[in-house]
């Protein structure tokens, strides 16, 4: 299910449901000469298409222009960097307009800069507004006390369950740590290049390496679909066991 394509009904039934609603998290990032712009971007939303076909889900509207850093090129390398303190504003309406909507079950899928589940500026963005969102969510609608009330006093026996309410709106990498070391992380080089030669076959292309010279890139030229489909496997079933 797509939720741009979905209507009251498929919303209602996956509210309901309690049926994941995921959004890919990416970015629009300078990937060396030889991948394009969009890779973490397509790397997220091949995955979360993927786990579509193995797992009732319902697909959000893709969020792509974020926190990317300049930190691999410069401003005019066609990276397009929105400063960490707008971003999470942006995405803070998001967040709170999907739980005004009903939603209690949203997953956020990045892959940008998270190197062994490092929290990084992309990563603490979508964490902290979805907090905010959360508090505010609750504020707004069992008013202020709420946590204090009697209502709430098995509070901690719900944490980390359906009824949490900080367990609404969840951040998660596309590559766990475990699946990292198992195959491989990079950015723009052998790993990175394999995945997304996997997912997307068109935005790889090896041949134009020799265009620019950088020493992250340097491992791409022993990219190869194998490797990449090995990586979309183990993700896949990291995200299959996380996103419930």
């Amino acid at each position: 299910m797509i939720l741009d394509r979905s209507f009251p009904r498929e919303v209602k039934y996956v509210q309901e449901k309690k049926i994941p609603l995921v959004i890919a998290g990416g970015t629009v990032e300078y990937h060396g000469p030889h991948c394009s712009y969009g890779c973490d971007t397509l790397v997220a939303e091949g995955l979360v298409k993927k786990l579509s076909e193995i797992k009732e889900i319902m697909i959000a509207p893709t969020i792509s222009y974020s926190p990317s850093s300049y930190a691999v090129g410069g401003r005019t390398s066609g990276t397009v960097h929105v400063p960490e303190r707008a971003f999470e504003d942006y995405v803070y309406y998001v967040f709170k307009s999907l739980l005004y909507a009903g939603f209690r079950n949203i997953y956020v899928v990045i892959h940008h800069q998270f190197e062994q589940e490092h929290e990084m500026p992309m990563t603490l963005c979508y964490r902290t507004a979805a907090k905010r969102a959360t508090m505010e969510y609750l504020e707004e609608t069992l008013g202020e006390g709420w946590w204090g009330s009697e209502s709430y006093s098995d509070y901690y026996e719900q944490m980390e369950g359906a009824n949490d309410p900080f367990s609404w709106i969840k951040v998660v990498p596309t590559m766990s740590t475990a699946v990292q070391n198992a195959t491989g992380y990079d950015h723009a080089g052998k790993y990175e290049s394999s995945i997304l030669m996997a997912l997307c076959p068109d935005c790889v292309k090896k041949e134009r390496l020799g265009d620019v010279r950088h020493w992250f890139t340097e491992s791409a030229q022993e990219a190869n679909a194998e490797l990449g489909e090995e990586m979309v496997r183990q993700s896949l079933a990291y995200l299959a066991q996380t996103i419930v």
